[in-house]
């Protein structure tokens, strides 16, 4: 592309300038941060470093008439050509130019840092950490779910971690309902809403508000289960087929949890998956506020043996034991916690004669289960569009912090 085009670009707002496709130039290479996501087994290869996806990673002959360019536009290039941003941060100022008040969103995979980010971006801002992890809201369950210690949820306010006892159920209306409630708090008080978690559903669903349908019903769910486990889920498939053949051509024939869901839906309500409305309720966050929103990650050459060491890590720490304590205060009976990456496989390794063998079926087990739930959220967030795509091991954790501060003290 010409010089005009490069000049065009470099005018929109950094955030788009950076995830989009827009500067191209003949002496540099540019990568999509959602190339990384097509990545699938964990015995296929992967590119050579210097190929490594982000939001932008430029060969070393990058031109002197672009690196101008971008100098004159508040970007700074180091040698190894990574761009660096070094804003001044607002505080607690308020932002004036911009119509409506700001919100950050940090998801990403798990054991990639989010809380840590979070934590020092709260710090800096003045902010409050809204939780949107779903097993984070029950008590007791602490050494698996990598829960933030008192002490620091004393330095910084926390949200929905701890607020259920196991006996309870909770779901995604009622983490839409407290997470909304939290974030006009946090605005009232003047302090800067940070939405922090990797569970898509429960991010999706703030931004764009919460699904119709009845909430779950645990026997009705757990009769499913065991429809799906006798029959095979694809039975199952075929049954919303008939009952529903256009929501069934919306999903896989091998997705459980959407089939069980549909079914469940259906016989709860009387009515087809279909029948209920797709339109979001108004009052939802993507409509009130400018929601900031950014996925960070490592690519999973580095992800996954940070996921295997923080697995020991847990165990280290006492994971069984705590697993087995959770087990009296009725955890089996809670379908959403026992089902949780971690302690579903701990739970099978209690209820196993526990030799040697199970002892090491377990630990594999747990790490295996735990890289294929972030293979699940780098696939779930590479159809989000309303989140941009960081790559820490290309900017590290500082440039990183600097480059959300840079975007949410900008005004368009």
């Amino acid at each position: 592309m010409g010089k005009r085009k490069i000049q065009t670009n470099i005018h929109r707002s950094h955030s788009q300038v950076i995830s989009n496709h827009l500067i191209m130039e003949e002496n540099f290479t540019c990568f999509s941060g959602a190339d990384l996501a097509d990545f699938g087994s964990d015995n296929q290869a992967f590119p050579e470093p210097c190929e490594r996806s982000g939001l932008r990673l430029w060969q070393r002959r990058t031109s002197q008439h672009f690196l101008r360019i971008c100098s004159q536009n508040g970007f700074a290039f180091s040698r190894g050509g990574h761009s660096s941003l070094s804003p001044e941060p607002l505080r607690h100022q308020r932002l004036d130019g911009c119509a409506r008040k700001r919100v950050i969103f940090i998801a990403g995979p798990t054991a990639v840092g989010k809380s840590r980010l979070a934590i020092e971006l709260a710090k800096m801002l003045g902010g409050e950490i809204i939780s949107a992890d779903s097993v984070q809201v029950y008590r007791g369950l602490d050494i698996g779910t990598a829960k933030v210690s008192r002490e620091i949820r004393g330095q910084v306010p926390h949200h929905l971690i701890d607020i259920c006892d196991l006996s309870e159920m909770f779901n995604v209306a009622r983490f839409y309902e407290l997470a909304v409630e939290a974030v006009h708090g946090s605005l009232e008080r003047g302090h800067i809403p940070i939405i922090v978690g990797g569970t898509g559903f429960y991010l999706r669903s703030l931004l764009m508000g919460p699904p119709a349908g009845p909430p779950i019903d645990r026997q009705v769910r757990e009769q499913l289960e065991i429809d799906a486990d006798k029959f095979g889920i694809e039975a199952l498939y075929d049954k919303v087929d008939q009952c529903d053949p256009d929501y069934a051509a919306t999903i896989s024939r091998s997705d459980r949890h959407k089939i069980i869901r549909a079914l469940e839906i259906m016989m709860l309500s009387g009515k087809k998956v279909s029948d209920f409305s797709l339109e979001k309720q108004k009052q939802h966050l993507a409509a009130d506020w400018d929601c900031r929103c950014w996925f960070v990650y490592f690519p999973k050459p580095i992800l996954f043996p940070r996921i295997e060491m923080r697995c020991d890590e847990m165990i280290a720490k006492g994971f069984v034991t705590e697993v087995e304590a959770l087990v009296d205060q009725g955890l089996e009976n809670n379908l959403s916690a026992s089902q949780a990456v971690g302690y579903r496989q701990c739970l099978q390794f209690l209820h196993s004669p526990r030799l040697n063998q199970d002892w090491e079926n377990f630990v594999w087990e747990f790490k295996r289960a735990t890289r294929r739930y972030a293979k699940r959220q780098f696939t779930w967030f590479r159809k989000e569009p309303l989140f941009q795509w960081l790559d820490l091991d290309v900017y590290g954790y500082q440039k990183a912090l600097e480059l959300i501060l840079k975007d949410y003290e900008s005004c368009y």
